[in-house]
């Protein structure tokens, strides 16, 4: 319907040229005015931006001829020509400046008109400048010479669908007026909407302005109070727009619980009707609306303090009139630029216009501006300062620094509750202080300040309702046949009850807003539904909701929301048990036989080396051979109880004694601990011990009939389908495992604990292997769901989601026989790390003590240490330290003593004979000279 209106609309805009032709061809200006720079403007000059634009037009002109420097000398003369609301006269006015040397035109004011003008101003070369002909698709590529001074539609909708966002609402009802620019707009929010998760829900079309009448509006109206969402979104022009309020008030549609947001034309209204009548005041109380941001300056607050008198205070200024003044100075600047590089204003005859002049139209007439793409160029690459702020254009050549004010209506007048800009989203900061820092469009980061809402209330909306249509909530919930604690239908009644019913109920209990709803079961009674189908028909429509024991798995997520879970779930293993009778050597079973084995040996072992650090120190570790060996023994197995009567000196055993006590400790408490369990606790009769032995044992494994576990079996551990057994009762799992047809049932975790609480036989192994939980089901993007989730949040933290759980799900009979299992005996495996660090304590002490005994023994013995003496044999050497480390230590001591004694009196012995032999050499020399000196007498 769209492509075939928009192929009719151009087809009579052809035809309204071609007229417009024939009654204009004859008004050619023949030969421009070299003192004189002409450019037009097509308007609605009754509308409010076209009152205002006129005037900020005019002041734009006589601004630029007060300065012959602008323009070299020449003047800048506007011509205006007013539409009147008619795309025919808009077309007319076009065609008439085409005709003359007009070099730019600031227009048209609808983009409908726009689209057709552009044709026109692309083959022509005439640059075409407009700040309210708006539309997202006046594409730069499609129209060269069509510029747009003012953001574009896309931006003021990106804006609009970050504040739904900002908000937290999912859909939005669209108000908006059947013409090119609000069509195009709405398009382009529901593209932003969806980049958010956010939807239009519905699309309430009226007539173009000003044709749409209070009858069309109200019966659009009545149908958008029906519907489920509150958020509204109003995109159309000032007399359809109040007239639009007017009707919402009547309807009751202004009150508490409704969201309006209105684009532009509300600001345009707001700025430039002062004051607003009481009337229209009432209605627009709550509604937020955009106004383009034109950062304060001192050129705006100058601006603004002339305009009460150039608009003699018939109307107020609003940001279209400072666009409309910049949007001329725009022209000047580029026509100086233009000027100044030698340029010429001049037109020419288009070729292809003359050779197909013939017949009654005079295409001939229209003439090409010659210096209109270097005019386009020129604007371009404007790069100034104006009332609106800095003035340029992006390489899409959309203006720079796109932003908006978001205004609150309050009282007679409103309230700004922040900015809106291209660069960092939402934000209560004026968007130029934002542009000297890096952009952040965080989550976080976007803020607004408090809004006052429709029905006068601080408290933000919901932002929906149940639509109001008559018709309950259709809830679908499971027909079991087993496990009807859960979910179950009263015998002879229409009754749904169980835990899952309960919880609902008591949740939609606490919303702040009536929820009616019906149950309807599914199933056909006789086994349980699938699970999966039950969900699927939440997306065939076919229930708005589902309730009961769903699981929240990955691939029903993808379809549907649910909320919080109320119960936590995951899949378990039941195998049956067995109680083990007792047994003269039942207190052998808590260890293995090589974990007995390494018990006694590291007795010995730690008796021994305790007895090697303390043999030549302590008189205890002393004696007789056979004493000596008993010691051993006795010391090492009486450390199981703690009650070794010999004490250690030595500080190298008594590190190794506390240590060996410690890991006596471990050992004494897990045997205790695993002796308790075997002689209290039932034990598998099965060889699955878990998930991984469930896997590779190629034995039967029963599930729950309509379960997930089923697909999660098969598809994710990849267990063929041919060993899954269904089965629909916990008697017929009873029976079952039994009887040996399964080796184990696979179920969640809620049931199977509601199972072994009445079969005492069987027990959960291994862990749970999967995390999730149960929840209630509802369509994507549903706020129902949310609501459900804050209200199951609120249930358990009061407690009375426990209360519903104990009520229902509390069974008692075998809990203290089924609340272990023990699956195995206690393996090396858990203690090897203990007496790996038993084992290196008594290595590294007894290579202490080693080293230390040879240092004494190279002390005591001098003679045997030194590698230079070969008297002795090495066997010899090895015999006499043995016996030196087997000696007594204070013995040892003892005769080093006397050694070095014996060996001190020697040394004198030998000094004093050396003394006295050289007294005596010395006494014979003497009378040998005495004896000479006789003879010589």
């Amino acid at each position: 319907m769209v492509v075939s209106s928009s192929f009719n609309t151009v087809m009579s805009w052809v035809l309204v040229v071609s007229m417009s032709i024939l009654f204009i061809g004859a008004f050619s200006a023949g030969v421009s005015n070299p003192g004189v720079v002409n450019i037009g403007a097509i308007f609605t000059f009754s509308t409010i931006n076209g009152k205002v634009a006129k005037i900020a037009m005019n002041a734009a002109v006589e601004d630029i001829n007060s300065d012959p420097s602008i323009l070299g000398g020449r003047k800048l003369n506007l011509s205006m020509h007013d539409s009147n609301y008619s795309g025919f006269f808009g077309i007319i006015g076009a065609l008439q400046y085409m005709e003359t040397d007009i070099v730019a035109i600031i227009g048209p004011q609808s983009s409908g008109m726009a689209h057709i003008l552009s044709h026109l101003a692309n083959e022509l070369h005439v640059p075409l400048l407009s700040f309210t002909a708006l539309d997202p698709t006046l594409s730069s590529l499609q129209y060269p010479y069509f510029i747009q001074t003012a953001p574009n539609n896309q931006f003021q909708m990106t804006a609009i669908a970050e504040m739904v966002s900002y908000f937290r609402y999912r859909e939005v009802i669209a108000v908006f007026s059947d013409d090119d620019q609000s069509r195009n707009s709405i398009s382009a929010l529901g593209d932003k909407l969806a980049e958010r998760r956010c939807k239009i829900s519905y699309k309430a079309v009226l007539p173009p302005d000003p044709t749409a009448t209070r009858d069309d509006i109200m019966n659009e109206l009545a149908k958008v109070r029906l519907m489920e969402s509150r958020v509204i979104v109003l995109d159309t022009y000032s007399k359809t727009g109040l007239l639009v309020f007017d009707v919402a008030q009547y309807l009751g549609m202004m009150e508490s619980g409704y969201v309006w947001i209105a684009t532009t034309w509300l600001s345009t209204v707001l700025d430039s009707t002062s004051p607003i009548s009481p009337k229209i005041a009432n209605s627009l109380q709550g509604v937020l609306t955009l106004r383009p941001h034109t950062p304060n300056s001192e050129k705006k607050k100058a601006f603004s303090s002339r305009w009460n008198q150039m608009s003699n205070g018939s109307i107020g200024l609003n940001p279209y009139g400072l666009y409309a003044y910049d949007t001329v100075w725009m022209i000047a600047n580029a026509v100086k630029l233009f000027l100044d590089h030698g340029g010429t204003i001049s037109f020419s005859n288009d070729s292809n216009l003359s050779g197909s002049g013939g017949g009654t139209l005079n295409l001939a007439a229209l003439s090409i501006f010659d210096g209109g793409k270097q005019l386009l160029s020129n604007i371009l690459q404007t790069n100034m300062t104006g009332l609106t702020g800095p003035i340029g254009f992006n390489s899409d050549r959309s203006p720079i620094h796109p932003s908006y004010d978001i205004i609150n209506v309050i009282g007679t007048g409103f309230r700004q509750i922040g900015y809106w800009s291209n660069y960092s989203g939402l934000s209560v900061i004026p968007p130029e202080t934002l542009y000297a820092k890096p952009p952040n469009i965080s989550i976080s980061n976007q803020q607004l300040y408090s809004v006052v809402w429709p029905g006068e209330t601080a408290i933000q909306p919901r932002g929906w309702v149940f639509p109001n249509n008559g018709r309950q909530l259709r809830i679908g919930v499971p027909n079991r046949v087993s496990y009807q604690d859960f979910v179950s239908q009263v015998k002879g009644t229409d009754i749904i009850q169980g835990y899952c019913i309960d919880v609902f109920v008591a949740a939609i209990k606490l919303l702040p807003y009536a929820v009616p709803y019906k149950f309807i079961l599914f199933g056909d009674g006789h086994k349980n539904p699938s699970y999966s189908k039950l969900v699927n028909m939440i997306t065939t429509n076919a229930f708005d909701a589902t309730v009961g024991d769903i699981a929240i798995v990955t691939n029903r997520t993808k379809i549907v929301d649910f909320t919080q879970p109320y119960i936590e779930s995951g899949l378990v293993i039941v195998v049956p048990t067995k109680k083990l009778n007792s047994s003269a050597w039942a207190f052998l079973r808590p260890f293995t036989p090589l974990m007995w084995g390494v018990i006694a040996a590291f007795f010995l072992i730690v008796g021994a080396v305790v007895w090697i650090l303390e043999h030549r120190i302590n008189d205890e570790f002393r004696g007789p051979p056979k004493k000596q060996f008993a010691t051993i023994i006795w010391f090492s197995f009486s450390t199981m109880f703690f009650s070794h009567r010999e004490n250690t000196v030595g500080a190298l055993g008594r590190m190794v004694l506390i240590i060996w006590l410690f890991v006596v400790l471990i050992i004494n408490s897990s045997y205790t601990a695993s002796l308790t369990s075997i002689l209290t606790v039932q034990q598998l009769s099965s060889p699955i011990q878990g998930i991984e032995s469930l896997i590779t044992s190629n034995k039967p494994i029963g599930f729950q009939t309509g379960s997930f576990a089923e697909n999660y079996l098969s598809d994710e551990l990849n267990i063929a389908k041919s060993r899954l057994v269904p089965l629909g009762s916990p008697e017929e799992y009873a029976g079952a495992l039994e009887r040996g047809t399964v080796a184990a049932v696979v179920d969640e975790r809620p049931y199977i604990d509601l199972f072994l609480s009445s079969y005492c036989k069987f027990s959960i192994v291994g862990q749970q292997f999967t995390k999730n939980g149960w929840g209630f089901a509802f369509p994507r993007d549903s706020p129902l769901a949310v609501d459900m989730s804050t209200a199951i949040l609120t249930l358990s933290e009061s407690g009375d989601l426990q209360k519903i759980h104990d009520k229902w799900l509390t069974k008692t009979a075998c809990d203290s026989q089924n609340s272990q299992l023990v699956s195995d005996q206690l393996h090396l495996s858990s203690f090897w790390g203990l007496f790996l660090i038993c084992g290196i304590a008594c290595f590294l002490t007894l290579l202490v003590y080693f080293c230390l005994m040879c240092r004494q023994f190279g002390r005591h013995f001098p003679e045997l240490s030194d590698p230079s003496n070969h008297g002795s044999s090495r066997s010899a050497r090895i015999q006499t330290f043995f016996s030196f480390v087997n000696e007594k230590e204070e013995v040892s001591k003892n005769k080093l003593k006397r050694k070095r004694m014996e060996m001190s009196s020697s040394a004198s012995g030998r000094e004093l004979e050396s003394t006295n032999g050289s007294r005596r050499t010395e006494m014979d020399i003497s009378e040998e000279r005495h004896n000479g000196n006789t003879w010589l007498h």
